[in-house]
């Protein structure tokens, strides 16, 4: 397990000196165990140039996105290939993201669920798929189909326009039987999205994920649930709310999702008010950049030498030194904030805000799951005199959210191709022992 960023003081774990204080004999040898698992509706981004006598003939509609049959999908697919009009094949999905950036970025193993073709011809998107996930990620739990994947088409004809094709072929497909309970129940947290959750009609997908919840909540493994689009959760949003108190530990959205969510436009206030159902939450605001909102022990709480923020919620980042702790974890429990610009005003160019939001979840993962390696190999550590969420501090967990979102868009991929330069990660501070 790689621990975000390089310490400015000298520390006992993970360094290759021993901890004095933990007795060395040869059942301490062999390291303990942190992952995180991931369901995802996985899908690969095929982008292609096009003229528009193709998106005619395919009754596709310049400019907008059309959902089409798997024998459309399988033709326009053929034709593409045929005549090399694809540009680029790359895995995809709001999970599928998230997994790779925090494998690369913690240079350790995570799982994925979901589906796969079970037939794949080299070359074919399926087999992108694979290539473009990080070998850290556990892929060996996937449910293999008689079918394709998801796809989405990216279709950008001679004057610029985009046109979109949408195949969830077999993606909503994995059955309970594929979800592995003890695995889920040994991780460190659960990482789902609402896409999985309102499952479609005649899918098994949705019965899945809840089965997976269910064996998470029962372990009392943090389940982490990122939004994934406004439109969803504005059909219902009571229902998510309900949804979010009974059984999510981690929110993580944008401003808009926000909105849908609380009936509350301003990012910061928003958060605040998804502290009534979950325990910590992330909420990206594009140019704004992104607020961070927990709990952590009132006994705890440690005020930041930080310039106090104004906002809807005054001086709100006064305690954004503490770390975040689940609600029911705390005797007296207090509302913790920070927030973080852009990483150095944000790139210059923007091409693709597609994974932001995810690479910035994945530094949130890292710490988190840092946290439960430390906690499970060091148990007598001072860092552990409490069971709280992170390893770092709210607003070092900011920090670093925001880092790994600028380096996606930066990079304009979803997926980060390495972790952080290393002249970078000195950006991340020691904080919670000084």
């Amino acid at each position: 397990m790689k621990f975000p960023g390089q310490r400015k003081s000298k520390h006992y774990f993970p360094v290759d000196r021993r901890d004095p204080l933990i007795p060395q004999n040869p059942l301490l040898t062999e390291l303990g165990k942190a992952y995180v698992v991931g369901i995802d509706q996985t899908l690969v981004d095929i982008e292609a140039h096009v003229d528009e006598d193709f998106l005619n003939r395919y009754g596709l509609s310049k400019g907008h996105s059309v959902v089409i049959s798997d024998d459309v999908a399988e033709r326009v697919y053929e034709e593409l290939k045929a005549n090399n009009m694809v540009v680029s094949e790359f895995a995809g999905g709001t999970i599928g993201n998230t997994m790779h950036n925090y494998s690369v970025l913690a240079d350790s193993h995570s799982i994925l669920l979901g589906v796969m073709s079970q037939d794949i011809r080299i070359g074919s998107y399926a087999y992108r798929y694979l290539c473009n996930t990080s070998s850290r990620v556990n892929l060996d739990y996937l449910q293999p189909v008689d079918g394709p994947v998801g796809r989405c088409f990216t279709f950008i004809t001679e004057c610029g326009e985009r046109s979109f094709g949408i195949n969830a072929g077999k993606m909503d497909h994995l059955d309970v039987a594929h979800i592995p309970e003890a695995v889920i129940k040994e991780s460190s947290a659960l990482v789902i999205t609402a896409y999985l959750v309102r499952g479609e009609d005649g899918t098994p997908m949705k019965e899945a994920a809840m089965a997976a919840v269910r064996y998470a909540r029962e372990a009392g493994v943090p389940v982490v649930l990122t939004l994934g689009t406004r439109f969803v959760i504005a059909e219902n949003p009571q229902w998510w709310r309900d949804f979010i108190a009974e059984n999510v530990t981690v929110l993580a959205m944008n401003e808009d999702e926000a909105e849908a969510l609380t009936g509350i436009a301003d990012p910061l206030g928003a958060a605040d008010k998804a502290l009534d159902w979950a325990d910590m939450v992330l909420c990206t605001a594009g140019p704004i950049g992104l607020y961070m909102a927990s709990y952590t022990e009132e006994d705890y709480k440690r005020e930041t030498t930080h310039t106090l923020l104004p906002g809807v919620i005054p001086e709100f980042n006064m305690y954004e030194f503490s770390r975040p702790m689940a609600r029911a974890k705390c005797r007296k429990p207090a509302r913790i904030y920070s927030h973080i610009s852009p990483y150095m005003g944000g790139p210059e160019k923007i091409k693709n805000t597609n994974g932001a939001g995810d690479g910035a979840l994945s530094a949130v993962l890292h710490d988190m799951v840092a946290n439960a390696y430390h906690r499970m190999n060091v148990p007598n550590s001072a860092k552990h005199m409490s069971e709280f969420l992170t390893y770092s501090s709210l607003a070092q967990v900011c920090k670093y959210a925001n880092r790994v979102s600028y380096e996606v868009l930066a990079q304009s991929s979803p997926r980060l191709s390495r972790g952080l330069p290393e002249k970078e990660d000195s950006l991340e501070e020691v904080y919670w022992e000084r």
